[in-house]
């Protein structure tokens, strides 16, 4: 036992660190002192995340886009008015035909010895009607489909800008969220070098000290081996069934020849005296 102890003993000097534990430990405490540089990103993530991540930064230019397109459909989107001689160069192009009309007719009466004839005059009226019908018809139609194409696109438009918005509205939330769970993340990473610093010097010493417990382990119940103790104790002893009926056996006994031989006292007594 004492050659066991005297080994364990050579062991103690080497619970310490060793050196590429201390190197290990030293390295993790300097690499710990640079995460402070990415405090201010990370605070600064933060911040951002719980004002919104400016999601609501082009709200503005996107209902000023919309604002733009109402007002480059109007009047026209609100127009009602159909009417053909009120559209701009209508007029004109009217005049042109009704003038071509009325050239090529009289021309022909006039080459036949006709011109201003009643037969002229039905033939002109006749042609002109149904010059102008197509284009007054093709235009009014025409009006009206401008409007209400235009009117169509300015809903569409409108509902694509509240979608925008509504959008640019759900990732602003939704970027505060983030930055609420942030903060404790952010928390935790700006505290990872001191944590990280507190866990290198309990590894510091906790590794000695869980050496010196391994020894212990081994050496004190072998210390224990060779020691001594004194005292005293008492017992007492159980007779058994049998060797309680076997007094019993010879105290009566004793108290059959008392009877017989002796009073009658001096038996009783020796079977009391038994008992």
């Amino acid at each position: 036992m004492t050659g066991i102890l005297g080994q364990l003993n050579n062991y103690v000097p080497q619970t310490g660190l060793t050196g590429t534990q201390g190197n290990a430990l030293n390295t993790i405490e300097q690499n710990n002192a640079t995460t402070a540089q990415y405090n201010p990103a990370i605070q600064g993530y933060t911040s951002s995340m719980l004002n919104g991540g400016g999601a609501l930064n082009q709200a503005g230019a996107v209902n000023q886009n919309y604002l733009d397109y109402q007002k480059a459909t109007q009047p026209l989107a609100s127009n009602t008015n159909y009417n053909p001689y009120d559209t701009p160069g209508f007029k004109d192009a009217l005049s042109t035909t009704i003038a071509d009309i009325t050239n090529s007719t009289n021309g022909q009466f006039a080459a036949a010895g006709r011109d201003f004839s009643g037969m002229n005059s039905q033939t002109l009226g006749r042609g002109i009607m149904q010059g102008v019908a197509p284009t007054i018809a093709a235009q009014y139609n025409q009006n009206v489909q401008n409007q209400q194409g235009a009117a169509g696109n300015l809903y569409n438009a409108g509902n694509t800008n509240a979608g925008i918005q509504s959008g640019l509205q759900q990732l602003y939330n939704s970027n505060q969220g983030t930055g609420v769970g942030a903060v404790g993340a952010g928390l935790d990473a700006m505290n990872a070098g001191s944590k990280s610093t507190l866990a290198a010097e309990a590894e510091k010493l906790g590794i000695p000290l869980q050496n010196l417990g391994m020894l212990a382990q081994i050496g004190v119940p072998i210390a224990g081996l060779g020691s001594q103790s004194s005292g005293t104790s008492n017992t007492t002893n159980q007779m058994s069934g049998v060797d309680q009926f076997a007094k019993i056996m010879s105290g009566m006994g004793s108290f059959a020849n008392g009877a017989g031989g002796q009073s009658s006292g001096s038996g009783i007594m020796g079977l009391l005296n038994f008992l």
